[in-house]
């Protein structure tokens, strides 16, 4: 649910839990995968505890786990190892920190159910239930938040959209489809991301941000899930491991024109940035 007094903030109803942000709030990015395409972001349990703990020191609202890479060329694992890899951490990351909620990056049913049943509060899927016509029914069973992405790819080919004449209105109509989907499924609150990187150009990656605002009719929190990609760092022409400053700057437009949740690697700049917009706002 959107909170008009601030345009940043939100609240949301997790599995029973109604949790209140008065401005906008940092996800953390914990891939529970040997082949995410930031390699500072690959965790293994031995050191999930570590790395959420610095996140939530750093101001980290959301932990995000994920066993699935969905960079372009990635090899999909299915969900047996998906499950095999995040319910340790998801168990792990509640027995230490029972407070933090904690999202499931997947697309597979099987995953999502079993995950939020070890503990995960969000489910956030890349494909907004498109690739598996259960999910949808799914989370609504299961009482949690729903982050749906846009994209127009298939589960063989995630990164390949045929081109359109306005991106930002491409995704609109896409949300408004989804969010009646969504609440025909008894879905009750709805994040949207539009998708940043996915079979989409630089040019309509940055109009994507650039028209953030326009997705504020949807009467939805946004997320944002811009960092580090290559969008950013090919037009710097630097690596991923070069783009926190790029990052930082699109997190700051976003914001600006209302992104409620950045999806990030770097918890600490992200968090900045959310300070200063406010104090700009």
């Amino acid at each position: 649910m959107q909170d008009n007094s601030n345009r940043n903030s939100f609240t949301l109803n997790c599995k029973g839990r109604l949790v209140h942000w008065p401005t906008a709030q940092v996800m953390g990015i914990l891939n529970a995968t040997p082949d995410s395409f930031h390699a500072e972001s690959r965790t293994a349990l031995d050191t999930v505890l570590e790395k959420a703990k610095s996140m939530i020191e750093a101001g980290a609202a959301i932990l995000d786990i994920g066993g699935q890479s969905t960079r372009p060329g990635a090899e999909m694992v299915g969900p047996d190892i998906e499950i095999e890899r995040v319910l340790p951490m998801i168990q792990a990351l509640k027995l230490a920190y029972p407070h933090v909620l904690i999202s499931i990056d997947s697309f597979y049913p099987a995953v999502v159910q079993a995950a939020v049943l070890a503990g995960a509060d969000i489910v956030n899927d890349i494909s907004a239930g498109l690739f598996f016509p259960e999910m949808l029914a799914t989370v609504a069973a299961l009482n949690t938040p729903y982050i749906a992405m846009h994209m127009a790819g298939s589960l063989d080919n995630m990164h390949h959209r045929l081109p359109t004449d306005n991106i930002s209105r491409t995704v609109l109509d896409f949300f408004i489809e989804r969010k009646a989907a969504c609440m025909a499924a008894g879905i009750k609150d709805l994040i949207i991301d539009p998708g940043f990187g996915f079979g989409n150009t630089a040019a309509e990656n940055f109009q994507l941000v650039r028209d953030l605002n326009h997705l504020k009719i949807l009467d939805c929190p946004i997320l944002l899930g811009v960092s580090r990609k290559s969008s950013i760092y090919k037009t710097l022409g630097v690596t991923a491991a070069e783009a926190l400053n790029g990052t930082t700057v699109l997190h700051t437009a976003g914001l600006l024109a209302g992104a409620n949740l950045l999806r990030v690697h770097d918890v600490k700049e992200a968090k900045e940035s959310i300070v200063l917009t406010d104090y700009l706002q």
